[in-house]
């Protein structure tokens, strides 16, 4: 690349931020309570419970795709069905499913005005593939054996096995080499001032307040009516939905109390998405109590899934009897079970815990008693550890339940209890190997309980390498067999993903959800499609 091609790219990204800062809207407009919280009929204020620590693609950011500021080879549309982004059509494979070749559409632009080429979607993959980066997600790649360009507009990936979801690995985010390559990726200026293709770009971000997005001029798909959005950052349910009832905010995600109080309210609208998102209790192999294999069976058979689903999510959800929702195609017929309080005392007698008088038990001179970490803010994740610690409290052991930032928590997961959240779509190797795989072991937020078991790991690898459904298929369902035999986490409950938006906007949808939600997910997964109500 050129000397006189890095200082205009520079330049002109510069002056896009900066023009952003200058037009973007803030959190707290009319206050008229009516679904008005923009300073202009084209703008929107959303309410999310948290942001994310990067904006790069390169250390894992909009990896599902759905990200704003880019675009991937490929994308989903709203029933979650590949559809072409950054490529013209979807990828053309070899008959022994080793090559993917994709054709790169004419014409796209970054948002600082520099082509796309297929230069820098070989860089986006090798870099995340590159050990040196600090991508947690790296593993979801492992099937790649090498990414080239052919020419300037196709791409060519060649693997080590057929990996059967693949293509839906190729809506990771493209970023621009002759911005990213100058920089480190852990550490470069680009993981909080990004340059991409897609149809917004950033204007400003106030660390733990909000991100303003202005339209990208340069979307190669057209204008989005939506010229301005802000995400304000609102950890408390609580505080969100009070700024959102107060017309600070146009919508706002919330939890299924919240979300009920806007169900008369006439100028707003409610949106259910189902989703893959479930809550579980991590249980540390290396604990004292919760590394017991019998205590974890007990917890699995003393949980009342159905009370949770019913008083805390008010019936936005379902019982939770893996990680897998009991609709998905992938699940495991026969593994549902209702909670037996008996069996779980049972167990916990046939393993030495005997109760002692204050009727916590107790094992060689250890009380069957841990600390159950959950996130502040979070209505839901503290009901639902509360609702676990009085269900383990049946069974004889004592759970004591602890509020505390993710910074707080993080050094604490080897060790404590998390209520945690997790899912992923598209295809069940995308959201169990990094939950499961015991190579992944404390490998920041994959495998939190520090899971191992032989029978899994064998079903992961499977499951990934295989290309026959009916043996991917089996797999999966040993895996979940195993869970219920050797449970390394409490599964509670997939959550619907509720939110209230201002009604004064068409082409609002939602898709079938993972984990994730707020930034990538929700009514605004497509917002650059938005029309305004007439």
């Amino acid at each position: 690349m050129t000397t006189t091609r890095r200082i205009r790219s520079s330049a002109v990204a510069a002056a896009v931020v900066m023009a952003g800062v200058a037009a973007c809207s803030a959190p707290g407009g009319s206050g008229d309570g009516k679904g008005g919280a923009g300073t202009a009929a084209d703008s929107v204020v959303i309410g999310v419970g948290s942001e994310p620590d990067t904006l790069s693609p390169l250390l894992g950011y909009g990896k599902d795709g759905n990200s704003k500021i880019f675009d991937g080879l490929l994308a989903r549309d709203a029933d979650l069905k590949l559809t072409p982004a950054l490529a013209v059509a979807l990828p053309e494979v070899t008959e022994d499913g080793l090559t993917y070749t994709y054709t790169l559409r004419d014409g796209v632009e970054f948002s600082d005005g520099e082509p796309l080429t297929a230069e820098d979607v070989v860089f986006t993959y090798r870099t995340v593939l590159d050990e040196k980066t600090n991508n947690t997600a790296r593993s979801e790649l492992d099937a790649v054996e090498e990414v080239r360009a052919s020419g300037d507009h196709k791409v060519v990936f060649t693997l080590k096995y057929p990996y059967a979801p693949f293509a839906g690995r190729t809506v990771l985010p493209v970023v621009p080499e002759h911005i990213a390559g100058e920089q480190d990726p852990n550490t470069g200026s680009f993981n909080t001032e990004p340059v991409g293709t897609g149809p917004y770009v950033l204007s400003s971000w106030s660390k733990g307040e909000k991100l303003t997005f202005k339209a990208n001029p340069r979307y190669w798909g057209g204008a989005p009516k939506v010229r301005t959005f802000t995400m304000a950052v609102i950890a408390d349910d609580n505080v969100r939905a009070t700024r959102l009832r107060s017309g600070d905010l146009d919508g706002a995600v919330l939890p299924p109390n919240l979300a009920a109080t806007f169900s008369k309210d006439g100028s707003r609208k409610t949106y259910d998405a189902k989703s893959y998102d479930f809550r579980t209790v991590t249980l540390p192999s290396a604990g004292a109590v919760t590394g017991d294999r019998a205590v974890r069976q007990a917890l699995d058979a003393a949980v009342d899934r159905e009370a949770m689903v019913d008083k805390v999510l008010d019936g936005a959800g379902r019982p939770a009897y893996g990680p897998l929702p009991v609709d998905d195609p992938w699940f495991a017929r026969g593994i549902e079970r209702d909670r037996d309080l008996g069996r779980a005392k049972r167990i916990l007698d046939a393993a030495g815990w005997k109760a002692g008088d204050d009727g916590v038990r107790a094992k060689g001179g250890q009380r069957a008693a841990f600390t159950l970490l959950y996130p502040s803010g979070d209505k839901v994740r503290q009901d639902l550890a509360l609702a676990y610690a009085s269900d383990a409290k049946k069974a004889g052991i004592a759970v004591t339940v602890e509020s505390a930032t993710w910074e707080v928590i993080e050094p604490r997961m080897k060790d404590d209890a998390v209520l945690a959240g997790f899912g992923s779509t598209g295809d069940p190797d995308f959201g169990l190997y990094t939950l499961l795989h015991s190579s992944l072991a404390g490998d920041g937020f994959n495998n939190m309980a520090r899971y191992h078991d032989t029978t899994v790991d064998k079903a992961l690898d499977t499951g990934r390498r295989s290309s026959d459904t009916a043996t991917r298929q089996n797999a999966y369902t040993t895996l979940q067999q195993a869970l219920v035999k050797n449970p390394g986490y409490t599964f509670l409950t997939h959550i619907d993903h509720l939110y209230v938006l201002a009604d004064r906007w068409d082409g609002l949808t939602t898709q079938l959800e993972p984990h994730e939600h707020g930034f990538a997910s929700g009514p605004w997964w497509n917002i650059e499609d938005w029309q305004p109500k007439r």
